[in-house]
């Protein structure tokens, strides 16, 4: 069998640690387990985990001599989180891992696999919350934050938390095809597939305002997203002329200021959506998406869902949607 070995970093995240385990030995065909799963640290002590426990592992890092799929699940571990290095524990472990082996990381895990380097140059995600701290430790990288999970071939990451079983469920549809992956799916009760490019589901707060900086026309644009709001408009605001304005601007965001409203704006309808019971057509009036057809497509191509379908999934009113109009669908 294929073997999968799941090295649990302390303070490793409950959560992560055990979807690999779950998922894959759901995985069967004829009634016969398709994946040996075993669950390892970098030493024989005992793992702390985050949801308040210690775990005692079956195995150590020899484990990993004769894997053929590594997983690292989050982590809170100082070194790579924090000062994008990697402990000599850990590297000594990695060291063991098979040249023909695949890693994978769950959520913080990535964080891991950039401190020793398989990283630098591939396309990889992480948890959302934590792309900001990444980036500034690991440059080398290409982050893309803004999906569920990247599959380069032999390296493969996810974003955070759930995100870690629909990359473990890719994994089983190429390994063993959709037939298999539905049957560990249904047995696990998630949804058989996300496409991993679907977009993480993120409520990202504004940055503190900062002096000297654009970050009061920022604030000041958020509370009038439903306006019209050019280049003109924000940088007369900020007191700049359009052309300082705008290299500021991408400089403190990293995005144009064109770019960084409409985000703004997607993410206010988002907001209403879920929170109110407004009309779509309501709702991309108030975010200055202009009609519901423009909200439809901003949105399919922001997370690839329609408005009411995103309705349906994040509502808090019971029972709060209406679809008394033509746009409203």
């Amino acid at each position: 069998m294929h073997r999968v070995v799941v090295l649990a970093i302390e303070e490793v995240v409950g959560y992560d640690l055990h979807i690999p385990p779950l998922i894959f030995r759901s995985a069967e065909r004829d009634g016969q387990q398709l994946y040996d799963v075993r669950i390892c640290g970098v030493d024989d002590r005992p793992v702390r985990v985050s949801s308040g426990y210690t775990a005692v592992l079956d195995h150590g890092p020899e484990a990993l001599d004769d894997a053929d799929t590594v997983i690292i699940p989050g982590t809170h571990v100082i070194g790579p989180r924090q000062k994008g290095t990697l402990p000599d524990d850990i590297a000594r472990a990695l060291a063991r891992i098979p040249d023909h082996a695949r890693i994978m990381s769950i959520c913080t895990g990535a964080f891991v696999l950039g401190a020793a380097g398989l990283l630098d140059g591939r396309p990889a995600t992480t948890h959302w919350r934590r792309a900001e701290e990444f980036r500034a430790l690991y440059p080398k990288v290409r982050l893309n934050e803004n999906v569920l999970f990247v599959d380069d071939g032999d390296v493969l990451t996810s974003a955070g938390l759930a995100a870690g079983v629909d990359l473990c469920l890719h994994v089983i549809r190429t390994d063993h095809g959709s037939e298999v992956a539905n049957v560990a799916a249904r047995y696990c009760v998630v949804p058989p597939w996300r496409d991993g490019g679907q977009s993480q589901y993120i409520d990202r707060p504004l940055a503190e305002p900062r002096a000297g900086s654009t970050a009061p026309t920022r604030a000041w644009a958020l509370e009038r997203l439903s306006e019209r709001l050019d280049l003109a408009v924000l940088a007369r605001h900020a007191r700049m002329s359009v052309r300082t304005f705008s290299r500021r601007f991408r400089e403190e965001t990293g995005l144009p200021p064109h770019t960084w409203l409409t985000r703004q704006r997607i993410l206010h309808a988002r907001q209403l959506l879920e929170t109110t019971d407004l009309a779509v057509d309501q709702v991309a009036a108030a975010a200055g998406l202009g009609s519901a057809a423009s909200l439809r497509q901003h949105l399919n191509a922001a997370i690839g869902v329609s408005p009411l379908a995103y309705r349906r999934t994040f509502s808090q009113r019971a029972g709060g949607v209406r679809e008394t109009t033509e746009t409203s669908r």
